[in-house]
C-alpha cells in the first residue's frame, strides 16, 4: 500500500471538495495539525438495508425437513454437540 495523502488543517478546510472527491475514489485521506495525524477520512462502505419484515418472502426455498429431529441431530454431530 502507498503512502497515503496528507493534508495539514488549513489544506483541509480550503480543499475539502477535493479531499471528499479523492475519497470517493477510493482513497484515504489524512488530515494532520501541526505536524501529528489527528484525523483519517475513509471512504463509507455501503450497507445493504432490507426493506421490512418479509421482504425475502417467496424469494427463500427450504427443504421440507429442514427442521425435523434428524437434521437437527446431524447438524450437531457435525458440530461436535452430541452428549
Amino acid at each position: 500500500m502507498g503512502e497515503l495523502a496528507q493534508y495539514n488543517m488549513h489544506e483541509a478546510k480550503s480543499q475539502l471538495s477535493r479531499i471528499v472527491e479523492r475519497v470517493e475514489h477510493g482513497e484515504t485521506v489524512v488530515i494532520s495539525r501541526a505536524g501529528k495525524p489527528v484525523a483519517k477520512v475513509v471512504p463509507l462502505t455501503e450497507v445493504r438495508r432490507r426493506t421490512g419484515r418479509g421482504s425475502l418472502a417467496g424469494r427463500v426455498s427450504y427443504a421440507h425437513d429442514w427442521d425435523s429431529a434428524e437434521v437437527n441431530e446431524e447438524i450437531a454431530a457435525d458440530f461436535g454437540l452430541l452428549s
